[in-house]
């Protein structure tokens, strides 16, 4: 099988666990919410519950080193996001819903990071780092899809349960199509087993400061965008034009961070100025005006994917020799940003009635990853004066 047809596979795995088995919850917030089955504080509860099992998934990650590990946590994950998704169809109230959520996050964490180290492994291989860094707008092809397909439900008056349907078969479909495919895990074997013995790059640990911060900033507008949306257009369909734009703007950004000359340096000024742009992106959803949510869409979906690609680079160039242990271990902090993001929207919801006080710290958050992400560039470029000196 050739690596391009392996990297679409990549592509359609991200595509399918990302878009619709972990994002697929922000379309039907408003549908969850108006059918009351919910309220805004307990969607942040569900939320916070997806990415503590996404996180938990991404933990229980590290330990897959053989290639049977891998293979089965990537296969159980894939089916696991489709399952799960059609179960939600017959889910009614604040506890199912959270405990499938729960389930999906951490099938999707699986997803993620078997997928990146083993594409990853492929397009370094066959020498295409721009196909490489092109899987990671898969998540952003899977929200366009998961957008369009909740505007088609709305527009024809569908409810919630309908809505999982569709996703489900969505999913099932795409998953037929790629299990053939897949990336080979005995790709991942021998830098699996060399994993544990190589010596922890200090780099790494600012690098995982960095992630943990951006899954923090961008979390809250990418869970409650819809929600913003529906409550500023009344329920109206062209609510659900901001979810699908969020996801084009977002595969836009990888294509265009695809086109950047991979050094370390411009990798990790890239990231910095990526982190910056999505800070003025959440603050920009506080604007009360559909004007302002628009550039929030803009500001913050096109960095949103892009981030991921970069942060992966960076952790290649810090420890060539540890990939695939490194990048279980930035989705965990990755994973704990993100969990920390529902819960203060859930805090904020209940103690000032809305996200504004989440959005502001959300924002400060990404401000403060990238002055990290500033003095990764230097702290790097000192630590290499000895080797160019030798």
């Amino acid at each position: 099988m050739s690596p391009l047809t392996r990297l679409l596979a990549s592509f359609i795995a991200l595509m399918m666990a990302m878009g619709i088995g972990r994002f697929s919850l922000t379309p039907q917030l408003p549908h969850l919410i108006s059918e009351g089955q919910i309220d805004l504080t307990g969607a942040g509860l569900i939320a916070a519950a997806n990415y503590l099992g996404y996180l938990i998934g991404a933990l229980d990650a590290i330990r897959a080193r053989r290639p049977e590990q891998v293979r089965g946590r990537l296969h159980i994950g894939l089916w696991l996001c489709v399952l799960l998704t059609l179960v939600s169809y017959w889910a009614k109230g604040f506890w199912p819903h959270l405990l499938l959520r729960f389930g999906a996050g951490a099938a999707s964490a699986w997803v993620m990071v078997m997928i990146t180290a083993l594409s990853q492994q492929v397009a370094v291989s066959s020498n295409r780092p721009r196909l490489g860094a092109l899987v990671f707008a898969g998540p952003g092809a899977g929200v366009v899809l998961t957008g369009l397909l909740a505007l088609f439900a709305n527009v024809h008056g569908q409810n919630s349960s309908m809505l999982w349907l569709i996703y489900a078969v969505a999913a099932l479909l795409m998953l037929l199509v790629i299990m053939p495919i897949l990336p080979q895990s005995n790709a991942l074997a021998p830098q699996a087993q060399a994993a544990p013995s190589s010596p922890r790059h200090p780099g790494i640990t600012r690098l995982g400061a960095i992630y943990a911060l951006y899954g923090l900033g961008y979390i809250i507008p990418a869970t409650f965008l819809s929600q913003m949306a529906s409550a500023q257009f009344h329920g109206q369909w062209q609510a659900d034009l901001f979810w699908p734009a969020f996801g084009l703007c977002a595969a836009i950004g990888v294509v265009l961070i695809s086109f950047h000359r991979p050094s370390p340096r411009t990798t990790r000024l890239w990231l910095m100025a990526a982190l910056w742009v999505q800070a003025a992106g959440v603050l920009a959803c506080l604007l009360p005006s559909s004007a302002g949510l628009a550039l929030g869409v803009i500001l913050c979906g096109t960095p949103f994917l892009a981030c991921m690609p970069l942060v992966m680079q960076s952790s290649r160039d810090i420890a060539p020799h540890a990939t695939a242990r490194n990048a279980a271990l930035l989705t965990a902090c990755f994973a704990v940003g993100q969990l920390c993001g529902p819960l203060l929207a859930a805090v904020s919801s209940h103690v000032s009635g809305g996200l504004q006080p989440a959005l502001i710290i959300a924002a400060s958050g990404l401000v403060l990853a990238g002055v990290l992400a500033l003095q990764l560039i230097n702290f790097v470029a000192i630590a290499e004066i000895p080797e160019r000196a030798v």
